[in-house]
C-alpha cells in the first residue's frame, strides 16, 4: 500500500451533501387532534373539549355539503368555459366550514382564493365568489359587511395584512380575533416569516391557519420543510397545534380555542390543519403528473363529510329525511349558482380603471386614455372596413 493510499484510509469519509440534505432529523411523531376518527368514533381529547347539539352537528354537515355542491358546481362551470379558473376545495370542507364556525361576528378573517367553506361561513353569497373568476369584477363583496376581505391572489402576503389589522385591533382595545389561511405552500415565502415575527413581538390576536393539504401545486410538503410545519411557531415563540383537517369537529374547537385565546391578549397561535387536496391545484393543473392514485384513495378513506354522516347515523342526531332534503337543498343551490353566473352582465371595459385608488392616480389617467385609444381603434377600422 502506498503513502497515499494509506493516508486515505485513513482519512474519515465525508458524507456526500445530497446524502446528508436528505437525511433529517429525529423526532417524536407529531401529535394530531382529533375528536372524530375516520370511522365516525367519536373520541376525546384533554385540551380540546367540544359539545355540540344534533342541531349543531347537523349544521357543520349541511355547511360542508353545501360548499362541496357550489364547489362542484364552480368545477364544471369553469370546464364549461364560463369561468377563465377555479381553485377547488375539494377535500378541505371540515378544515375550513369548522374554524368558520369558530369565529365572532367581530372576528376578521383574511383569505387565500380557495377559502370558499369559511367565506359561506361568514355569509358572503357563493355567487359573488364567481365574478373575480369569471373576469368581470376585482373580488365582488364588501369586505366590511362581513368581516371577510377580498381573495388574495399574490401567495402569503394576506399573512402581513392580517398581522397589521391585529396589531390594530390591540391597540384599538378591541376583544375580536383576525383568522389568516394560507397553504403549506404559502408557508415557505418571506411574508409569512415576517408576518410570525410581528405578530410575536407586538402580540398580535390573531390565529395562523394553516391548510397543509400536502402539495404545493406539484412540490409535496416534505420538500418544502425539515420539521412538521405547526413546529415552526416554537422558533418565534408562540404555540402551535396540528389537528386533523379532515375532522370538523377538532378543527372547530382548536380554532375556537386559539381564537379565545388571542382575545385573551395572549398572542398568535399557529393552526396546522392536516388534510389533503382531493382534486387539482386549480383547474389548469394536472395532479396524475405528480402524485399517485394510491395516495388519494388513501385519503378518500378519510372523507370529513362521510366521516360526520356516519357519526349523525350511529349516534341518531340525523335521519334519511334529513339527509333527502339536504340533498334537493344541495341541488337548488347548484342550480342558483349556474344561472347567476351566466347572467352575469360583462362590465363596461373602462370599468377596469375604477376603484384602484381612492383618490385620483397620475399614472391610472395616463393607462386609461392608452386603453381608451386602443378601444376606439376598433371602432375606426369597423368604419374603414364599410
Amino acid at each position: 500500500m502506498t503513502v497515499e493510499s494509506t493516508a486515505a484510509a485513513r482519512k474519515p469519509r465525508r458524507a456526500s451533501k445530497r446524502t446528508s440534505a436528505a437525511k433529517k432529523p429525529q423526532s417524536a411523531e407529531p401529535q394530531l387532534v382529533q375528536l372524530l376518527t375516520p370511522e365516525g368514533e367519536r373520541v376525546e381529547h384533554p385540551d380540546y373539549g367540544i359539545d355540540l347539539s344534533a342541531d349543531e352537528l347537523r349544521g357543520l354537515y349541511r355547511d360542508m355539503v353545501l360548499t362541496r355542491r357550489f364547489d362542484a358546481e364552480a368545477t364544471a362551470l369553469q370546464r364549461q368555459g364560463e369561468l377563465g379558473l377555479w381553485a377547488s376545495l375539494l377535500g378541505q370542507e371540515a378544515a375550513q366550514i369548522g374554524s368558520g364556525r369558530a369565529l365572532h361576528d367581530d372576528d376578521y378573517v383574511f383569505p387565500t382564493y380557495r377559502e370558499h367553506g369559511v367565506a359561506w361561513c361568514r355569509g358572503v353569497d357563493p355567487t359573488n365568489l364567481l365574478g373575480m373568476f369569471r373576469g368581470v369584477n376585482h373580488g365582488g363583496w364588501d369586505p366590511t359587511t362581513n368581516n371577510f376581505h377580498l381573495y388574495t391572489i399574490v401567495i402569503g402576503s394576506q399573512t402581513l395584512h392580517a398581522t397589521g389589522y391585529a396589531m390594530g385591533v390591540a391597540k384599538d382595545g378591541a376583544d375580536s380575533a383576525v383568522i389568516a389561511y394560507f397553504g403549506d405552500g404559502a408557508s415557505s415565502q418571506g411574508d409569512v416569516a415576517e408576518s410570525f415575527t410581528f405578530s410575536a413581538v407586538y402580540n398580535a390576536p390573531v390565529v395562523f391557519f394553516c391548510q397543509n393539504n400536502q402539495w404545493a401545486i406539484s412540490e409535496p410538503t416534505e420538500r418544502q420543510t425539515r420539521v412538521p410545519l405547526y413546529q415552526r411557531a416554537q422558533g418565534f415563540g408562540f404555540p402551535g397545534v396540528r389537528v386533523d383537517g379532515n375532522d370538523v369537529l377538532a378543527c372547530l374547537a382548536v380554532t375556537r380555542s386559539a381564537l379565545e385565546r388571542a382575545r385573551r391578549g395572549e398572542g398568535p397561535t399557529l393552526v396546522e390543519a392536516f388534510t389533503y387536496r382531493m382534486g387539482a391545484h386549480t383547474t389548469s393543473d394536472d395532479p396524475t403528473k405528480y402524485r399517485a392514485d394510491e395516495e388519494r384513495a388513501s385519503w378518500e378513506a378519510k372523507d370529513p363529510i362521510l366521516r360526520l354522516r356516519t357519526y349523525l347515523e350511529k349516534s341518531g342526531h340525523a335521519d334519511e329525511a334529513f339527509f333527502t332534503a339536504l340533498e334537493a337543498e344541495s341541488e337548488s343551490l347548484g342550480k342558483r349558482v349556474r344561472e347567476a353566473v351566466r347572467a352575469m352582465p360583462d362590465p363596461e371595459p373602462m370599468a377596469l380603471f375604477e376603484h384602484a385608488y381612492a383618490d385620483g392616480h397620475s399614472l391610472v389617467d395616463e393607462e386609461r386614455a392608452q386603453f381608451a385609444a386602443y378601444q376606439a381603434s376598433f371602432a375606426d377600422s369597423a368604419e374603414e372596413g364599410k
